[in-house]
């Protein structure tokens, strides 16, 4: 049974940090790709992060290239968020793409089979 923990969200203000984990367990973590997406109220989940299945690379939404960091130790992928801003708000849901060893990851969730339950972070101006 594959599962997916998060922890970490929060409410911060503008420009503070917090950091997401999302531990990974009855899957391979090094065969497939970790993405972390968010939704925030009204709007479809839009891609963030993701970590390469064996953490060769790493992938930004332009939106929080230069203030987000994904790593990924052994099951557990993190993802460091800095210098917040009211618009990062919404649901973070990590997950772990369907297909092995892809060689880019998807940056769209149909393409994702496992989620996590999602962490709420709120950030205030």
């Amino acid at each position: 049974q594959v599962q997916l923990v998060e922890s970490g969200g929060g409410l911060v203000q503008a420009g503070g940090s917090l950091r997401l984990s999302c531990v990974v367990s009855g899957r391979t973590f090094n065969s497939y790709n970790v993405a972390w997406f968010r939704q925030a109220p009204g709007n479809e989940r839009e891609f963030v992060a993701a970590v390469k299945w064996n953490n060769a690379a790493t992938y930004y939404a332009d939106s929080v290239k230069g203030r987000f960091t994904i790593s990924r130790v052994g099951a557990t992928t993190s993802l460091q968020m800095n210098s917040l801003k009211p618009e990062d708000t919404g649901v973070y849901y990590c997950a772990t793409e369907a297909s092995r060893q892809q060689n880019n990851p998807s940056r769209a969730p149909k393409d994702y089979d496992f989620w996590g339950q999602g962490t709420q972070v709120t950030v205030s101006s």
